[in-house]
């Protein structure tokens, strides 16, 4: 079974304190599938559990900017709110969406740099 970054950090921090991911889901008030199901990437963390998780195993600093990246580098799915937009960011909001699966590396980063030219 593939961990994801999130997966792996709790499976470390289990070991750590001597858990099972059955205490995970009572200590998260899930299930343990969904448990499961976060940890493989089928679902994405949901944002209440970095602190429960944060304040349950003491985590320092370091720890807590760990657990951080690795909640967004298990991100599975992402959310636009679309209420507000123009009709143009509608269009390209769901152009995009559609056309995601076959974004090849070069197209992505070109949209990358674009998106993010006024950064700077």
């Amino acid at each position: 079974m593939a961990y994801t970054k999130f997966g792996e950090f709790m499976r470390i921090q289990r070991i750590r304190h001597n858990e099972i991911m059955s205490d995970t889901a009572k200590l998260l008030g899930v299930t343990l599938p969904f448990v499961s199901a976060v940890e493989t990437g089928k679902r994405n963390v949901p944002d209440n559990w970095f602190d429960i998780i944060t304040k349950h195993y003491s985590l320092s600093i370091q720890e807590q900017q760990e657990l951080s990246q690795a909640i967004a580098d298990s991100k599975t799915q992402a959310k636009i709110d679309l209420t507000g937009a123009t009709q143009s960011q509608r269009k390209v909001a769901l152009q995009f969406q559609r056309s995601f699966e076959n974004l090849d590396d070069e197209t992505a980063n070109a949209i990358y740099n674009l998106l993010n030219k006024g950064d700077k």
